[in-house]
């Protein structure tokens, strides 16, 4: 997914193409992008110990299966110290950790966080609940959109997965910065035909991306 920092040109014109879409509805657009949504050190922790238990298995076996012995002392020793090295290598190497963290694991992270976003940010508390939160987690590979009840009412699942579609196809080709752009607009007329602007519409939450 995105690997360059998200410039501040690309900051103006995700905060422009937020305003020009809020102008034609009364729905409200949110965009957070997170670098990670875990530090999984517990989770890489636990399948590198499970992953070295079953080699320890293995090698016990061959061991047998050959006529050749090892002291339990020495055996389990040599457990504890591998345990120890791979625990201080994730310890010291964060972006290793990720990468021992199973799929669905690492997007319950990231949708648990994209939900603590939408809360957090009170996306939840427009007037009409019209929100739409915008999410991205880099590290997990991640994009969500998730819509208040008022437009959840109206709007299908399957409209907001093609959104995501196409912003992590953008990540993908990193321009996270232009799928954003491209998400904001497929919102902002997914909201226009839903939520067309009103008199006395204000805007009720800031427009701009959030780096977390």
């Amino acid at each position: 997914m995105a690997t360059r920092p998200i410039s501040p040109l690309d900051h103006d014109r995700i905060a422009e193409a937020i305003r020009a879409a809020e102008t034609k509805t009364d729905g409200e657009i949110y965009c957070v992008v997170a670098q990670a949504s875990d530090g999984y050190f517990f989770p890489a922790a636990f399948m590198a110990t499970l992953a070295m238990l079953i080699v320890s298995l293995a090698v016990a076996y061959g061991l047998e299966v050959w006529w050749l012995s090892i002291r339990l002392p020495h055996f389990v020793f040599d457990q504890l110290l591998a345990l120890a090295s791979v625990l201080v290598l994730l310890w010291a190497l964060p972006g290793l950790r990720i990468h021992l963290v199973p799929r669905r694991l690492r997007y319950q992270a990231a949708h648990a966080n994209a939900i603590k976003q939408f809360l957090a940010r009170n996306v939840h508390r427009t007037t009409a609940r019209t929100g739409v939160l915008v999410f991205v987690s880099i590290a997990e590979r991640y994009a969500e959109v998730i819509a208040d009840s008022g437009i959840d009412a109206k709007v299908g699942q399957h409209v907001w997965d093609d959104v995501v579609g196409d912003l992590t196809r953008h990540a993908g080709d990193d321009r996270l910065a232009d799928g954003f752009v491209k998400a904001i607009e497929s919102v902002g007329a997914v909201l226009a035909e839903h939520f067309p602007v009103t008199a006395g519409d204000g805007n009720e939450l800031d427009d701009h991306l959030v780096e977390i």
